[in-house]
């Protein structure tokens, strides 16, 4: 009976988290369905009578959407590939390098994670517009090639291998680079899809900086073109929130695809025996 009533208590909090997480999404799609003359009734429909899917077609043709979602997934994908490559060669090379000042080139990763991005966005601009990098993939992508947190997170998943392993390969005549190839990044599979799950949502996600960086409809993303189109259709709640769903189509279906390596990421080490 105990063991029932905890199995119970479970699922109602999984399904009370559910809710709280799927809630307005769900309200999302329903808003975007509606016709624009039942958005307005009170009490709100949470459960129409009617659907329209024209609302989409209005959200893709009133903006570039098309545009702005490619640009986005060449912006995500551009930053994912090098923060996931300059975290797995820094962080090999702090975990199984010996060279000098590497715990103070540490110490300085660890501390970047206290400040701010915000701090940043002056010098960077500044250095961009320099470089001539405004209305370029160049300018949104490379300042974010690097991350402190993926240099850490993958500096302790190197961690793990024992100096056997390391030895043994030595041996045959494996090179770091040898090595980190055919043993270290296996071995890290499942930390690297975390982080490369982590650095494209985060990137899609990013709206202040390719506005600072970008004129053009060339070079805008999907959360600057949301922004244009609730500015432009503040009376059709229903387009903007077909734009929003357009727009996290993509997440989701990356969520979805790679869920099981994340969850293994996530839980890597935390059982040992």
């Amino acid at each position: 009976m105990q063991r029932s009533a905890r199995l119970i208590g479970t699922y109602c909090l999984l399904v009370a988290g559910s809710a709280i997480v799927l809630g307005p999404v769900y309200l999302a799609l329903i808003n975007a369905l509606l016709p624009a003359g039942e958005l307005a009734s009170y009490p709100p429909n949470v459960l129409p009578k009617g659907f329209g899917i024209g609302s989409f077609g209005d959200a893709w043709d009133t903006v570039p959407m098309g545009r702005y979602l490619l640009n986005s997934f060449i912006m995500a994908t551009g930053i994912t590939v090098l923060q996931v490559a300059t975290s797995v060669l820094a962080g090999y090379a702090l975990a199984c390098m010996r060279f000098p000042g590497r715990t103070i080139i540490f110490a300085i990763f660890i501390g970047s994670l206290m400040v701010p991005w915000e701090v940043s966005i002056v010098p960077n601009f500044q250095t961009v517009r320099s470089l001539g990098w405004l209305d370029s993939y160049q300018g949104l992508i490379v300042p974010f090639a690097a991350t402190a947190l993926g240099i850490f997170l993958l500096r302790q998943q190197f961690l793990t291998l024992p100096p056997e392993l390391r030895d043994a390969a030595a041996m045959d005549g494996y090179g770091h680079l040898r090595f980190l190839w055919s043993v270290g990044i296996p071995l890290a599979r499942p930390a690297i899809g975390s982080l490369a799950v982590f650095s494209f949502l985060s990137a899609w996600n990013q709206y202040l900086w390719p506005l600072l960086v970008t004129n053009d409809d060339d070079h805008r993303t999907v959360q600057i073109g949301l922004a244009l189109l609730s500015r432009g259709e503040i009376d059709r709640v229903n387009v903007v929130m077909a734009g929003t769903i357009i727009a996290l189509v993509p997440t989701l279906i990356l969520l979805l695809v790679f869920q099981r390596q994340l969850v293994r990421g996530l839980t890597a080490g935390a059982v040992k025996g």
